[in-house]
């Protein structure tokens, strides 16, 4: 039998991990057995492991399977096959067959090196102006960036620790305390308030994730953004207060 190994069979596929849908795709009739089924690996979603291709004749029916004759490196030419023939394909999932991606290494290409691409998204944004690279985005980051920077060193002005306080939290009670510290933190950031409360209805003992801010008792903790937090005279209250403000 010869082989026009210069030659493309236009073939319908189907299965894989989008079993409802039917794709065209063209492959060379010198491709091996173990080729095709590399491609349609990424193509179809289905492990090379365990893939099984059967071939349907262009009115649907059955004809036979495309097997690993020649350990793989038989052609795609030499089997009975022709343009518009559908080829079914199935086996395990791709995605199930790798695994957890999760814990699979992945690479990262350096700044440096990226940044000489001149096919990149980065390459593109910058050499239209556009997102981050867009001077007027630019402008407005600086202006936000600059006027983060006065509204934290005016909260540091009028929030001190050792001072009573309310806390205003959105969709809370207001709670009274002492503020207890006033600085940035490791588990979020820019600047936070943290407040040892009068009253057991905080979240932890002054700690987050194992780091120590300031000292309170267990539930007797908090923080908060400072826009979220009041000084001044805020005495702590006593059960007629409480009754007070029901």
């Amino acid at each position: 039998m010869e082989v026009l190994t210069d030659s493309v069979l236009r073939l319908n596929f189907t299965g894989g991990a989008n079993s409802s849908f039917m794709n065209e795709h063209r492959f060379s009739k010198s491709l091996t057995i173990n080729q095709l089924k590399n491609k349609l690996e990424m193509i179809m979603g289905v492990s090379i492991s365990g893939m099984k291709l059967q071939v349907f004749s262009a009115e649907d029916q059955p004809l036979f399977y495309i097997t690993d004759d020649e350990g793989g490196d038989r052609l795609l030419g030499s089997y009975q096959i022709d343009d518009g023939m559908r080829v079914n394909v199935t086996g395990p999932n791709l995605m199930t067959s790798l695994g957890n991606l999760a814990e699979v290494e992945k690479y990262e290409m350096k700044d440096d090196i990226y940044n000489k691409k001149r096919d990149s998204v980065r390459s593109f944004l910058k050499k239209n102006c556009k997102g981050k690279y867009d001077p007027e985005f630019q402008k407005k980051q600086k202006e936000l960036e600059a006027q983060k920077i006065e509204d934290e060193n005016r909260f540091k002005e009028l929030i001190k620790v050792g001072m009573r306080c309310k806390v205003n939290l959105p969709k809370q009670l207001s709670r009274r305390g002492t503020v207890a510290f006033v600085g940035y933190t490791e588990f979020k950031p820019d600047l936070w308030t943290g407040i040892k409360l009068d009253e057991p209805t905080g979240k932890n003992d002054g700690s987050v994730e194992g780091k120590k801010y300031f000292q309170c008792e267990p539930n007797y903790g908090v923080f908060a953004r400072p826009k979220f937090v009041e000084c001044g005279d805020f005495p702590e209250l006593d059960i007629d207060d409480d009754m007070d403000e029901m």
